[in-house]
């Protein structure tokens, strides 16, 4: 296990008021450094699963925080959530804007910090997740993706081109009511923690250089999508959607399914793409029974 460095935080920046109550107990923050990147993460005390801890990884233009709810709610497990290269606390370095790069972070996370693992990705995570899947199955004993595409359309390229374009100057009114809009897209029952969760979000994306890196890398899977490599994974996967979700709706989630051999798919009720805003209570659910090996 690779040395850290504990360091001292404020309680998390948790969405919205209603679960400003549950952040995880005792849980501070930590780096560690991985390729040429030093990772910032949250790590809570529990029993490991039997197939090891639980990781926890982000979507675009969000960080670890957007999981401190889900980490108190699953508080008898031993979990992790770190911020991708970029976001958050964790340095950008030499992004590549790859896919492979960011999954290769995450295989130098469980590496040298959680040993194998169960890994949950939402959206990016889950593409992050899935790859690293079908790479190292001896460290990703079983994987569980929501809001997750392995492909993008020509549309969902422009819109990320469009997005690295204003991302030159994060603090730009411009990007900044991109962002907004981006963030009420992804809602569906929690519009009432919009500016919350959007100021979160601008908080994670920072300076943007790992903002733009990330999304680089998911335009690229119009070109060369994850699909194809899918049938690589021989662990079990939990597939997770949400039934009001735009940004990855049930074709996406169906296009993951139908390419792997040992999949269980979920869904969560009442919710968009930010799932775990609209109906944190819900995910929980799901993440427990994909967790405990339900299928």
């Amino acid at each position: 296990m690779a040395e850290t460095r504990d360091i001292k935080t404020h309680p998390f920046t948790i969405y919205g008021t209603e679960r400003a109550m549950r952040h995880p107990r005792g849980a501070h923050m930590k780096t560690v450094a991985i390729n040429d990147i030093q990772v910032a993460y949250s790590e809570t005390a529990g029993s490991d699963t039997g197939d090891g801890p639980v990781v926890l990884i982000h979507g675009l233009a969000e960080g670890r925080d957007s999981w401190s709810g889900t980490q108190a709610d699953l508080s008898g497990l031993h979990t992790f959530a770190y911020d991708l290269r970029g976001h958050g606390a964790t340095t950008t370095g030499e992004g590549a804007g790859t896919l492979e790069q960011l999954g290769q972070d995450l295989v130098g996370f469980l590496e040298q910090v959680t040993g194998p693992a169960i890994v949950v990705g939402f959206s990016l995570g889950g593409t992050v997740a899935l790859w690293a899947a079908a790479e190292r199955p001896d460290l990703v004993r079983r994987t569980v993706v929501l809001g997750t595409s392995s492909l993008v359309g020509r549309s969902a390229v422009q819109f990320y081109v469009n997005r690295i374009e204003m991302a030159g100057d994060t603090t730009s009114r411009e990007f900044r009511n991109a962002i907004r809009d981006d963030t009420a897209a992804a809602l569906y029952t929690a519009t009432d923690e919009l500016d919350v969760v959007t100021k979160a979000r601008l908080a994670a994306i920072g300076d943007g250089t790992g903002y733009v890196n990330a999304a680089r890398a998911m335009a690229a899977l119009h070109e060369s999508p994850l699909t194809p490599r899918l049938a690589d994974i021989t662990t079990h996967v939990d597939v997770i959607g949400a039934d009001h979700d735009a940004f990855c709706p049930a074709k996406a989630a169906r296009i993951i399914v139908d390419a792997l051999s040992d999949v269980t798919y979920r869904e969560v009720p009442n919710a968009g793409h930010l799932m775990n805003v609209d109906n944190p209570s819900a995910v929980t659910a799901v993440l427990r029974e994909a967790i405990a090996g339900r299928n």
